[in-house]
């Protein structure tokens, strides 16, 4: 049964990305038809067609790798010269990539059809088309974070005990274990029980998880007085909080460091009980900021690929740990997956939740790795349109002549190292989610 769940998880996030990757490809082909353009096939996958079928002018199918895909445009580079032919090549390598690069799309050109080129559209006509795909990916990101934030919620801790430690622990040492020396947590001998709701403390009604930590931190060394209710009914409570050296976390919830990497402490009250966690949904209004921080944490992610990807290198190929908040495969992707679906420690509520949250996060990746200002991607054709838009716009400021399209061809030579690079980057994430994977439990 375990292995079966496994498959399950792994088999619907890859169904997930396939329809991501899909729709992206839709959010390109539904205004280049509208915008008249010759869109000669729509595919989902590379490598060999496992399935096509040709409806109108347009050729739709499936490929047998279907970690990808693309819509092929006719015109999407312009002849070398305004209205002419492409030219010859040298015989030199990078010159024949961007010579084969004009031929391939002047060839797709069919007589009487010139004005339905890719390169003969409007600037922002391109732009549209080119955002397109990121655009359905961000739709998709908003979509399924709304799904889980507002459907299924996230966890927050309530005012119900879940445990009572036996003793006090600082910050400061090493084991969460009890010692003989250890101070005795003063919750163990209060009364309280786990399962037991706090209503009041001091007689003021408390709502939430922090309305009691803030009370019993500031209250170190001062007798208070807890209206709980559980298994033996209702009754009060007294206790007075210890001093104790916690940890300082941040906004996030992450442990501070100082410099020199030791953890930041400070001094508060503390009696040693933990909260019962629950799915609590949240309002539509914090879907927005949530995909808003998943992207701007994709963004750094980006910014920092290089010395993340050094970092999975070292861990795939010698001894060093994997980050686990650094770049993962699809391969590790689907193993995550695996790994909540098949966990008999988490709830089926939270792992379809889990499944979703994964596909949101997978599209707010697409979403901002596709607008990187480099071709093959799709930021690279946006940069180009907007670069001929800057031109002609100067050019028609100071009465030149029309300077005519941006001759994309020419960084076919830059293309071609990006995608090296890309599928360079891909093996090395498929081979360290092998051989050194990113676990859960």
């Amino acid at each position: 049964m375990t292995v079966l769940l496994y498959v399950l998880g792994v088999l619907v996030v890859a169904v997930g990305v396939a329809l991501s990757i899909g729709l992206h490809e839709l959010g390109h082909l539904v205004p280049a038809k509208l915008f008249g353009v010759r869109v000669t096939q729509y595919m989902i996958g590379f490598g060999r067609t496992v399935f096509s079928r040709r409806r109108g002018e347009t050729e739709y199918g499936l490929k047998l790798v279907p970690l990808g895909g693309y819509i092929s445009m006719v015109g999407m580079f312009p002849p070398a010269r305004a209205g002419g032919r492409g030219r010859t090549a040298s015989t030199g390598f990078f010159n024949s990539l961007v010579q084969d690069a004009r031929e391939s799309s002047r060839e797709q050109i069919q007589p009487g059809e010139e004005h339905r080129a890719f390169y003969r559209l409007a600037v922002w006509k391109r732009v549209v088309i080119m955002l397109g795909g990121p655009a359905m990916n961000l739709l998709l990101g908003i979509l399924f974070t709304g799904i889980v934030l507002v459907g299924f919620g996230v966890y927050q801790p309530t005012t119900t005990v879940e445990s009572i430690s036996k003793c006090i622990v600082p910050a400061t040492q090493t084991t969460t274990t009890c010692r003989p020396t250890d101070r005795a947590a003063p919750a163990a001998d209060s009364g309280l029980q786990p399962g037991d709701r706090i209503l009041a403390i001091d007689g003021r009604p408390v709502s939430s998880w922090t309305d009691v930590t803030d009370v019993i931190r500031r209250s170190a060394g001062t007798r208070i007085t807890l209206t709980v209710t559980g298994t033996a009914g209702r009754r009060t409570v007294s206790v007075t909080p210890a001093s104790n050296t916690v940890a300082v976390t941040d906004a996030t919830g992450a442990v501070v460091k100082d410099a020199s990497g030791r953890i930041e402490t400070l001094t508060v009250g503390f009696i040693g009980i933990s909260p019962t966690e629950r799915l609590t949904p949240q309002p539509v209004g914090a879907v927005l900021p949530a995909v808003w921080n998943n992207t701007v944490a994709v963004g750094k992610v980006i910014v920092d690929l290089p010395q993340r990807l050094v970092g999975v290198a070292q861990a795939a190929f010698g001894n060093g740990p994997r980050d686990p908040n650094g770049p993962i495969g699809v391969v590790g992707v689907g193993r995550i997956a695996g790994q909540i679906a098949s966990s008999p420690e988490v709830p089926l509520v939270s792992k379809v939740a889990s499944l979703v949250g994964i596909l949101g996060s997978l599209n707010i990746a697409l979403f901002v790795f596709n607008l990187i200002p480099l071709l093959p991607l799709d930021g690279g054709h946006v940069i180009g349109a907007l670069w001929e838009g800057l031109r002609r716009s100067v050019a028609r400021l100071l009465r030149r002549r029309d300077p005519g399209p941006v001759d994309t061809a020419k960084l076919m030579p830059l293309t071609f190292a990006v995608a090296i690079l890309l599928g360079g980057m891909s093996l090395l994430l498929v081979y360290a989610d092998i051989v050194r994977p990113v676990t859960l439990f």
